[in-house]
Formats: C-alpha cells, structure tokens, sequence
C-alpha cells in the first residue's frame, strides 16, 4: 500500500483492515479475531483516549483517536465479511441518527437556549425512540459500561420517572445504612456471596450520591487512584532514601509518610 497523505480520506484505513483480513497473505492474528474477541479492545481503546484528554497531550489524543477509529473500522470490515453491513452502513445509520435527534439544526424545530435544555431536549428524544421500541427507559444502558458508569446511568434514568431520592443528605443517610449492614453482615458471619451483594449495595449508593452532587463517579474514582499512586510513590522514595523498602517497614512509619505527603500536597 503507498503511503497516504493527510488529505487522504478514510479508504485508505478501509484498504489497509482489508488486507490485515485477507484470507490469502493477511496477519495471522488479524484474521483469526471476531466481534467477541476485539470488543475488550474497543473498550480499552476508548479509556486510553479518555486517559490521553485527561493528560491534555494533543499528540496523544490524536494517536488514541486513531486507535479507536482503528476498532470502529476493524468489526465494520468483520461485519462486512460476514454479509451484514460496511463501514458505509455504520457512517449512514450514524449520519440519520445525528440529523433526527438534531432537528434544532436540520429541521425547523427552536433552538435550546443552554446546553442544559439541548440535553433534555436530547433526553425526549431517546425516550421517543424506546416507547417506539416498547423498550424498558434501562434496556439501552450497555451492559459492558464499567459497573460504576453503568449504575449512574440507571439511577439517572430511573430518576426521570421520579424514582429517586429528593436530596443528597437523603442518599448519605441510605449510604450509612448499607455501610453498617455491611459490618452487621461480617459480624454474623456472612459468607462471600452475602458480603459481595452488601458491598454491591454500597457502591451503588454511592454512585448516587455522586449523581445527586453533580460529581462524575468515575473521574472522581479515577482521581483518587491518581491520587493514592502519587503518595504511596512517596512512601516507597523516602524508605528507599533509607535504604528500606515498604515491606521492611511497619504500617505505622508509612501511615506517616503518608500524612507527610498530604501535607506536601498542600503546601504545608
């Protein structure tokens, strides 16, 4: 294949996923791969985007977008193979959706004042489609969003209905009722099944105290573990600074260094 100039559309992404496919001189791996196989890689693909936005390297982002566009156009070509659709079918489809849920740009329908009202707006819309589906509002929520993500969404969409809570001191209240079931459970011996299911709770509840904060449930995860990485580092580069490693140390010298680099972190 020559090499493709900026300019270039996206047959030459097309062309290349054709010959990593071709039966006859194609990759090995490439070819062996179906819908089930590549799904886990589509899903880390769209993470390490996420990842290189939050790093805020352009250059990153634009590799991790083309690894993802990378997937969209690896099953399309599976599809394509297997007689069910082509990239084209997945452009057009794409292009029809965006227009209907749009009519504020390509119908003749008002345009939202905020951002705020467009996403309401937005919300009808989809809540349209699935009463035309006879749909449940949660069968549309993925199953293979992260359990955190995917609850949020539930519990969003449940609350569109009025099933929810009406505060967020409400929620705190419910998030230390399950926290001491959690410990009763223990207490009575409670198996692994048992203490997984009440730790399940938990989490859930959490993700909608995050919600009714306004606080995104995932970024705010994903900060913290940030976070704990950052000062654990401390922890291991001072013990090392002494010649020691964390396992040689007691729980309490590096709950110090912990505290230590809390307080570096704030400028104390």
């Amino acid at each position: 294949m020559e090499k493709t100039h900026p300019s270039r559309d996206i047959a030459g992404l097309l062309e290349l996923m054709a010959r990593l496919r071709d039966p006859n001189g194609g990759c090995p791996w490439d070819k062996e791969q179906t819908f089930a196989t590549i799904a886990p890689y589509t899903i880390e693909e769209a993470y390490e985007v996420a990842a290189a936005i939050e790093d805020g390297d352009p250059q990153h982002i634009k590799e991790e977008l083309g690894d993802l566009l990378f997937q969209v156009v690896f099953h399309a070509r599976m599809a394509e193979e297997s007689g069910l659709f082509g990239f084209q079918d997945v452009v057009a489809t794409l292009v029809d959706k965006m227009v209907a849920r749009h009519p504020h740009v390509f119908g003749d329908v008002d345009k939202p004042d905020t951002a705020a009202a467009q996403t309401d707006a937005w919300e009808a819309l989809k809540a349209r489609e699935r009463a035309a589906k006879a749909m449940s509002i949660l069968d549309d929520v993925p199953h293979a969003l992260p359990a955190l993500m995917r609850a949020e969404k539930l519990q969003k969409r449940a609350s569109k209905v009025g099933f929810d809570w009406d505060s967020a001191p409400k929620v705190v209240e419910k998030l230390t009722e399950e926290a001491t079931e959690i410990c009763d459970a223990q207490a009575e011996g409670a198996g692994p099944e048992k203490l997984e299911e009440e730790v399940g709770d938990l989490l859930f509840v959490v993700a909608n105290l995050a919600r009714h904060l306004k606080v995104d449930p995932e970024k705010a995860l994903r900060t913290a573990n940030a976070k704990f990485v950052r000062r654990f580092r401390h922890i291991e580069a001072a013990l090392k600074a002494q010649g020691r490693s964390c396992a040689e140390a007691s729980l309490d010298e590096m709950e110090a260094l912990w505290v230590e680099a809390k307080g570096k972190e704030r400028g104390e």
